[in-house]
């Protein structure tokens, strides 16, 4: 199995920055990853675990911002949420591959503030059948189709879309949750739940492979985005990380598996939702979600963006060529 290697990109934050966006995304390039990755707001509250700066770069703009300082380096949103009207996302998926000539991963989800939705008078939208039926525009107009629609939520006739996508666009549903995987089953070509724990992601993998042979369909992809952090020692990585804030946000994901106690106390418990320690550990980590059939891994370096370049430059020459050989030959 051959496994895609993503980065989360310093769109938000205290250390957004235009010259640490294009420096990273030029050394991610070089050194061979496959993706960058942006994530999507509309009114940017971050997670307690993340700070307080609600600096917040819009997805599609950052990403062909990106793609115009680097040569073809794949594209991808984990996730977009649905607050634009499907025309608008369609065509902006559509424009953003045509112009950069490149590949984008289209992760979508329903979001999770409610905030975000009541400042666009959405509060009380079912986000899950919005986002749905957003797609299914969507997916239209990029196989050039004129499409005609009548719900009670969009109504129009006489609508095309030129040029569409130079490629297939893979549609990936985000969230850890059990409806989030049969979402994915469903409707999607790929799952990626983001942070989630190695216990959480085999059992929801079991349950993919479950409904995916109901269905008599293929396996679908799947993926992960764990927080990451790599130093010298598991002590120092781990000293980098807000463990507090992730030990509390883990504690609020209600569909987690959980341990014996019944309640997260120790980061340790957070194995697979974070990947931390030594480049040793990384691998190893790796490893774990190439066993359980892992086909994308996004590293998310949020906390680790002041020193992010760096991060970077020992990902790409301690650990991926050693996760990229096949596991006996690595060891």
């Amino acid at each position: 199995m051959t496994t895609r290697y993503g980065l989360l990109v310093p769109h938000f934050g205290l250390e957004a920055d235009q010259d640490l966006l294009v420096e990273g995304a030029r050394l991610a390039e070089r050194h061979g990853f496959d993706s960058l990755w942006v994530r999507d707001h509309l009114v940017f509250h971050p997670h307690g675990m993340e700070g307080t700066d609600r600096t917040f770069i819009e997805p599609f703009i950052t990403l062909s911002y990106l793609a115009g300082v680097t040569e073809r380096i794949g594209l991808g949103a984990a996730t977009i949420i649905p607050f634009r009207h499907p025309i608008l996302m369609a065509y902006s998926v559509a424009s953003l591959s045509w112009t950069t000539r490149r590949t984008f991963d289209l992760g979508i989800g329903a979001g999770t503030f409610d905030h975000e939705f009541a400042v666009i008078g959405q509060a009380e939208e079912d986000r899950v059948q919005m986002m749905r039926e957003q797609v299914l525009i969507a997916r239209r107009l990029w196989a050039g189709e004129t499409v005609e629609w009548k719900s009670d939520r969009y109504t129009f006739d006489d609508v095309d879309l030129k040029p569409q996508p130079l490629h297939p666009v893979p549609v990936w549903w985000g969230g850890a949750t059990p409806a989030a995987a049969r979402l994915a089953v469903d409707f999607c070509e790929g799952w990626l739940p983001g942070r989630i724990t190695f216990p959480t992601y085999r059992l929801r993998m079991n349950k993919i492979r479950e409904m995916c042979a109901e269905q008599g369909k293929p396996m679908i992809m799947t993926g992960a985005v764990p927080v990451t952090s790599i130093a010298d020692t598991a002590k120092e990585a781990l000293e980098r990380l807000n463990v507090p804030g992730l030990i509390k946000n883990a504690n609020a994901q209600k569909f987690w598996v959980k341990p014996k106690s019944g309640e997260f106390t120790r980061i340790e418990e957070l194995d697979g939702s974070i990947l931390a320690g030594t480049p040793d550990d990384i691998v190893r980590g790796i490893r774990r979600y190439q066993e359980l059939g892992c086909d994308l891994l996004v590293f998310d370096l949020r906390m680790r963006f002041p020193d992010y370049l760096r991060q970077i430059e020992v990902l790409a020459t301690e650990v991926l060529p050693r996760v990229r050989q096949p596991a006996a030959a690595a060891r």
